[in-house]
């Protein structure tokens, strides 16, 4: 039978009420989290547009990489759709530095792979790095924390420093598909080669679009012998 001491019902006490006054809010819906809820609130995880990708061999997500760049497979967890949920998600882990939220996802979407070929296969997952002068800027990676989660549901390595952007490019936001490519052609490399030379690397990213970023970042991975690469996002649009 656990024990109270008057200081931890004290801390309890206190506890409740900065909950009460100072509630957390649901990244996703913005509503006030239940004290046995963690970041995001459980209707919304019950109801945020997962795609089951994973399950699919020929998903949207591996067509964006059909001629293009030779990898095992791809997927995302949820649906993007602008002004929905996932975007505020996003939204929240990207410019609010609410970086529970990549996390959590990728917590979530870790187990969902873990028993998956070939995915289940993977040695290491790899976020896409930013440029150093745009992480100054903003502070962290949001695709470090997607990655850190994938990596401890799967039981596998986290590799944050594996690649990097060595030339600084526009956002991608604004741009067509072929301007998209342009934009990022040949702009990574590889930092730690024996990191990844004759492993199966996950390659992550918070958000999948035209693809072009995650084919440039996995062109520098597929250079070093050996390497296989699969592509996983938190949302694909």
């Amino acid at each position: 039978m656990r024990k109270w001491s008057p200081l931890s019902l004290l801390h309890e006490k206190i506890d409740d009420l900065l909950w009460l006054v100072f509630p957390e809010l649901c990244a996703a819906c913005g509503k006030a989290l239940l004290m046995n809820e963690r970041c995001i609130c459980t209707h919304c995880r019950f109801h945020l547009p997962r795609t089951r990708f994973h399950l699919l061999p020929d998903n949207p997500v591996v067509k964006h990489f059909w001629g293009k760049v030779k990898i095992e497979a791809a997927s995302g967890y949820y649906y993007f759709s602008k002004g929905e949920r996932v975007q505020q998600l996003i939204h929240q882990l990207k410019y609010k530095g609410r970086k529970d939220v990549g996390l959590l996802t990728g917590e979530l979407y870790g187990y969902d792979l873990l028993n998956t070929a070939p995915y289940s296969s993977a040695d290491i997952v790899v976020p896409v790095p930013l440029h150093p002068k745009k992480l100054r800027k903003r502070g962290y990676n949001q695709s470090d924390f997607f990655a850190e989660g994938i990596a401890a549901a799967m039981g596998i390595k986290f590799g944050p420093h594996v690649l990097k952007k060595i030339d600084e490019t526009e956002t991608q936001t604004r741009k067509h598909r072929f301007e998209r490519f342009e934009n990022v052609n040949k702009v990574f490399a590889v930092n730690q080669v024996s990191a990844v030379a004759g492993k199966h690397v996950l390659l992550v990213d918070d958000v999948v679009t035209t693809g072009s970023t995650l084919v440039s970042c996995a062109e520098a991975l597929l250079e070093i012998p050996g390497t296989r690469v699969s592509i996983g996002a938190m949302a694909c649009a």
